[in-house]
C-alpha cells in the first residue's frame, strides 16, 4: 500500500506551504533518517527562492520537475557560469543528472514549481568551501 499518493492535492499543498516559507521552499522527504542511504524528497520550490553555487563533493544528485520550471545553472570552479539547462515537463526536458564535485544551482521560473530530488545518503550539509 502507498504511504504517501503524488496527486494535485498533494503538490498544491506543498506549494502552499512553500510559498509561506521565508525561504520560499519546503521539502517533503520520503527518507526516514537523515541518515539514510539514499535522500529521496520532493522539493516545492518558488521563484525568488535563493540557491547559491554549490557542490557535493560525496554524491551526484538528480532532479526530477514534476510541475513548473525552471533553470540549473553549472558553474567553473573560478565561478563562471559554464552552461544552463532549462527544465520544462511541458516541453519535454524532465530532468537532469548532476555529477559529485560539479558547482551548481537552480533559478525557479514558475510558480508552484516541484521537484524529485534524489543522492545517496547519509545527508551532509553544504560546507562553506562547497559554496561559491
Amino acid at each position: 500500500m502507498a504511504k504517501t499518493i503524488i496527486d494535485d492535492e498533494f503538490l498544491d499543498k506543498l506549494s502552499k506551504e512553500a510559498k509561506a516559507s521565508p525561504r520560499l521552499r519546503m521539502n517533503y522527504n520520503f527518507h526516514e533518517t537523515l541518515e539514510a542511504k539514499a535522500q529521496r524528497l520532493l522539493n516545492a520550490i518558488e521563484p525568488g527562492s535563493v540557491l547559491p553555487p554549490h557542490r557535493h563533493n560525496h554524491t551526484a544528485e538528480t532532479y526530477i520537475v514534476l510541475r513548473g520550471s525552471l533553470k540549473v545553472n553549472f558553474y567553473k570552479s573560478d565561478g563562471s557560469l559554464e552552461s544552463t539547462h532549462f527544465l520544462d515537463p511541458c516541453e519535454g526536458k524532465y530532468g537532469i543528472e548532476i555529477p559529485a564535485g560539479v558547482y551548481h544551482n537552480l533559478e525557479v521560473i514558475d510558480r508552484n514549481t516541484v521537484i524529485f530530488e534524489a543522492k545517496e545518503g547519509p545527508y551532509t550539509p553544504v560546507l562553506p568551501e562547497d559554496t561559491l
